[in-house]
């Protein structure tokens, strides 16, 4: 949802924004198509939960990867920031005290987006241009592998995608050549929990080490059936670009996709859950 909160910023120009929107979007149909095909072959095969559960009985204890919290440097940077807005908010109500963190939060989220998208696009000229466009536009699985390290350097996948939209915005990337990063970093974010998970301790370390896995093995078995195999690989893309297209000539579109999508789905998933 934070790509498509930044492409909103490309709103003024309808060109822009549909390049931005359908660079941002594609990630959504990635993981829409993926949850289709795996979830139902979870449910009647399990093979996710036997894969895992035999990868934790064989690694769990061993204790042989870094905890990730040590490596985190942008945590350490950004934590006075994040204290802060916590204790500004602490005085109000248990209710509107979270409420307001969580606005206060993605509000910040889109100001550094949208200004580090600026700053990166002054800085992308002459040959960091050119860079840019070798390392995501001529190779795509070059471009997955440069998605997933800067997601396991930054440990969020949200800063590798969004930063990418404003390049797309302006024309600097096509969503085709995003797609690959979106991809490599959907991957890349795995390796960040499998690295937190090996350093969990307690009774439950077990359990939170075989959902890292689920989680890992979930997103190669993605990348094989949908981006390895020709025959779905063009899906997210003609779903994003056409979503884009629609959304850029209607903009009550986009509003809908993204209360639909983020909100009605979930809530509904949560109540049929609740009542089942």
């Amino acid at each position: 949802m934070t790509t498509s909160l930044v492409a909103l910023t490309f709103i003024g120009d309808r060109t822009e924004f549909r390049r931005a929107l359908g660079a941002s979007t594609v990630h959504d149909f990635y993981n829409w198509l993926a949850l289709l095909i795996f979830f139902p072959i979870e449910l009647i095969w399990h093979p996710l939960k036997h894969i895992s559960g035999t990868l934790t009985n064989a690694l769990y204890g061993t204790d042989w990867l870094p905890n990730p919290a040590h490596l985190n440097f942008i945590r350490a940077a950004t934590r006075p920031v994040e204290h802060g807005v916590i204790h500004a908010t602490s005085h109000i109500s248990s209710t509107l005290g979270p409420l307001f963190t969580i606005v206060i939060g993605a509000a910040l989220i889109l100001v550094a987006v949208r200004y580090l998208g600026k700053l990166l696009k002054l800085l992308m000229v002459g040959r960091a241009r050119d860079i840019l466009i070798k390392a995501v536009g001529r190779n795509a699985y070059l471009a997955m592998a440069s998605g997933m390290g800067v997601t396991v350097v930054t440990q969020s996948s949200t800063i590798t995608t969004s930063v990418l939209v404003p390049f797309a915005g302006t024309g600097i990337l096509t969503p085709a050549q995003v797609y690959p990063v979106v991809v490599g970093s959907n991957l890349g974010t795995t390796f960040t929990v499998v690295f937190a998970a090996f350093a969990g301790v307690g009774q439950d370390a077990k359990i939170g080490l075989q959902a890292a896995f689920v989680h890992l093995i979930y997103n190669l078995f993605a990348i094989v059936v949908i981006y390895v195999i020709p025959l779905l690989r063009p899906v997210p893309l003609f779903c994003a670009e056409n979503l884009a297209r629609i959304a850029s000539e209607h903009r009550w579109v986009l509003a809908v996709y993204l209360g639909t999508v983020f909100i009605a789905l979930p809530a509904l998933v949560i109540v049929l859950v609740g009542v089942l």
